[in-house]
């Protein structure tokens, strides 16, 4: 058994911890190892703005910084009122960290009070829009703001007086995106740092000396973990020399795939890449039988190679470069293998639950804290040409099982006592869902959940109708370019009438929906940029999304566009790689830069989500000339004006929802939590309904039309004709739904 310390290094979301090393946690765990995981960056973040930080730190630089620090706040006014007001930070803290955790609801009328908190610049800038956004949400929401809003404007005091990498949620991340040379990295990771440095190297020192880990794991998610963990690293290397450090993550697995700069292994003994369970069971394996030792040099003697050939997707420093050991061919974990993420140790209630202002998914995402899981590994559908496919987190797909996902679900919501989930899917599969959400309201397993999605046309509103009983509240799904020759191009696998007719779906279910949006892929015009920008002004008018953010294309090495750039009409310029990152890609393509078009779109779409603008020209939102919309403003509306036509087929399958009715004198009772009404029938319909909605209840058996047709036989009726009449539809209007 090793002593395992898996860490998330500063700075990820506030609100809930990323998953990385609750999954491996459990996965370790079950094979015997005794396995501590921390989130650094939360604990450095708390203790940093607490009333002890604030004081010692943000508001007290070391004696070098004073005249730089003075300097900075005597020539901007908005640092000098933060400043002046510092006392008043100082004993606001407390209780705004403890409102935002969640310990203390009764603090909203008193954070609301105008002058109990200090107001800087965020106030004047965005909390003049928090009555037409937040009023209706009442007070606690206006709270939320107010404290969001107060740490942000501690955060920007504290950027621009101490230390210029720090960010609300990431750290220095310009210097670790895609560096094809380690040199900037490198400089900066072998400096002292800042107060976050200071506080991140007591908090390791503290888990440390409470774990006596044989193994320390950094899982570097993105690029503003990056430069943390190497300080980090470099910090137990010194004072804690028989330790292994080993680096892994989504930042690795994505950037680091071809590293050759040894400078690393002055951080890092190892880095693994993909799925780390099996990498770090066997890392661990290799090092428990004492085959593996820390290189702790370019020169030290290289390790057996009989050892080396236990171990599964790992860079090892080998004779003064790197040499990678892939494992067995095909080596993986099967997802449903995988035990339920184990969130022991992480500090559930400290997380911060803070709001978003302008984007109503990125506000759901940002309030938590949410419980994440995988439904499957990999993306089912894993063609789209701007996407990573080639990389086996995207690549290699391989579902769960709706009865162990539900047993996991259940495990949860017993650990953690929490009911939010946010499935982190690449594409949550339909079919999986489906089975999901019919295990779920089969057990009576009440839980909140979001996903992201594809816009196919498996999302019926029937089954939009069951996600949403399961629990669903939200999705996010590609919408892309918004434009049928481009989604082709693609090679989404989606049209523009499919996504609006599945938006449409998930509305009427009462489920939101947020739309990715990209502007500037190969091959698109500014025409094409303008008529997709139309296509999303429609859905927005007929409420069809209700959230969406614009990404400018990226070229990626990991792509197809990246892999086959000739294809798309793509000439890759560089940068040539230097021995560390390779991810994203330089390139002068055929069709025109449309950059210029992002400023536009990003204000449009802020307007288009507070239901504003939404019928002023499209070249309003530009302060250039810019093509007109060929699309037809009857578009949309022609595509979902139409009621969907039910799907019958001899396989389709009924299900009802809710509570059997009751018999009463003229006919069936129905109760539901919105509704109690009677259907008016004959005894003989009574008794039919009755059976019918008893075998269609979602723990009997799968009940289909064929079954249908038995049933109504025996009753001596026509199934076709009552499927054709009102019974049916009253029946769908409560909770019978068709799959």
């Amino acid at each position: 058994m090793m002593n395992i310390l898996l860490i998330t290094p500063p700075f990820c979301q506030l609100n809930t911890p990323y998953p990385g090393t609750a999954f491996l946690k459990a996965w370790l765990e079950k094979k015997g190892h005794r396995v501590i995981q921390a989130d650094t960056g939360l604990e450095t973040y708390l203790r940093l703005f607490s009333p002890d930080g604030l004081e010692t730190a943000v508001f007290t630089p070391p004696e070098i910084q004073q005249e730089d620090f003075f300097r900075k706040i005597d020539g901007n006014d908005s640092l000098k009122r933060v400043w002046t007001l510092r006392r008043e930070y100082n004993s606001r803290i407390a209780p705004v960290l403890s409102f935002l955790q969640g310990r203390d609801s009764t603090l909203a009328t008193l954070l609301c009070r105008p002058g109990y908190l200090p107001e800087g610049d965020r106030f004047r800038d965005r909390e003049a829009d928090a009555d037409e956004l937040y009023g209706s949400l009442g007070i606690s929401d206006r709270a939320r703001l107010r404290c969001t809003l107060f740490l942000e404007d501690l955060a920007d005091f504290y950027r621009l007086t101490r230390d210029d990498d720090f960010g609300f949620s990431r750290y220095a991340d310009h210097l670790a995106m895609s560096p094809p040379s380690f040199d900037g990295l490198y400089a900066k990771a072998r400096e002292a740092g800042s107060d976050v440095s200071r506080i991140h190297r007591e908090i390791l020192k503290e888990k440390i000396e409470a774990c006596n880990p044989q193994i320390v794991g950094f899982s570097v998610p993105f690029p503003g973990n990056m430069l943390e963990a190497l300080r980090g690293a470099a910090y137990i290397k010194k004072n804690y020399p028989g330790i292994h450090l080993t680096l892994g993550g989504g930042y690795v697995n994505t950037e680091l795939r071809e590293i050759s700069d040894i400078r690393i292994a002055e951080f890092f003994d190892s880095l693994t890449l993909d799925d780390g369970e099996d990498t770090l069971e066997a890392l661990a394996g290799v090092l428990e039988t004492r085959s593996l030792a820390p290189d702790r040099s370019a020169s030290a003697a290289s390790p057996a190679l009989e050892s080396r050939k236990d171990l599964v997707r790992t860079w090892l420093p080998v004779d003064g470069g790197w040499q990678y050991f892939a494992g067995t061919e095909n080596h993986h974990i099967r997802h449903r293998e995988r035990p339920a993420p184990d969130y022991t140790g992480l500090p559930l209630d400290s997380y911060l639950s803070l709001v978003d202002r302008e984007n109503p998914m990125h506000r759901l995402w940002s309030e938590g804290p949410w419980i994440k899981m995988m439904l499957a590994h990999g993306c089912y559908w894993k063609r789209c040409a701007f996407c990573d496919t080639s990389l086996d987190y995207i690549g290699r797909f391989d579902p769960g099982t709706a009865s162990v996902l539900a047993d996991q679900i259940e495990e949860l919501i017993e650990k953690t006592g929490l009911r939010s989930f946010h499935f982190v899917d690449e594409a949550a599969p339909p079919a999986l869902l489906k089975e999901l959400a019919l295990e779920l309201i089969r057990r009576d397993v009440f839980i909140s959940w979001w996903a992201n999605i594809r816009f196919e046309k498996n999302f019926t509103a029937q089954l939009c109708r069951l996600l949403a009983r399961s629990g669903c509240i939200a999705v996010s799904g590609g919408l892309e370019v918004a434009s049928d020759r481009l989604l082709e191009k693609i090679d989404k696998g989606v049209t523009v009438p499919q996504v609006s007719r599945v938006a449409a779906s998930f509305r009427k279910a009462d489920i939101m929906v947020h739309a990715y949006l990209m502007y500037g892929f190969p091959g698109q015009d500014a025409r094409e940029l303008i008529d997709s920008l139309d296509v999303v002004r429609q859905l927005f008018s007929f409420g069809l999304i209700q959230s969406a953010y614009w990404h400018h294309f990226a070229l990626t090495a990991h792509s197809p566009v990246g892999r086959r750039p000739e294809k798309f009409g793509v000439t890759i310029k560089g940068p040539e790689h230097a021995g560390f990152a390779r991810n994203d890609l330089q390139f002068d393509q055929k069709s025109e830069d449309l950059g210029s078009y992002g400023k536009g779109l990003r204000t449009s779409l802020y307007n288009y989500m507070r239901g504003q603008g939404l019928n002023l020209p499209l070249k309003h939102w530009f302060d250039f000339k810019t093509p007109s919309p060929r699309v037809s403003k009857y578009l949309v509306k022609n595509i979902v004006q139409g009621a969907e036509e039910l799907e019958l087929g001899d396989h389709s399958r009924l299900v009802w929802c809710g509570p059997l009715p009751e018999e009463g004198p003229g006919g069936l009772l129905f109760r539901g939590g919105d509704y109690q009404e009677e259907m008016e029938c004959s005894s003989a319909e009574k008794t039919f309904i009755l059976e019918l909605l008893e075998r269609c209840r979602p723990e009997a058996p799968a009940f289909c039309l064929t079954d249908l047709d038995r049933l109504a036989a025996d009753h001596g009726m026509d199934s076709d004709i009552w499927l054709s009449e009102g019974q049916f539809q009253e029946l769908m209007g409560y909770e019978l739904i068709v799959l």
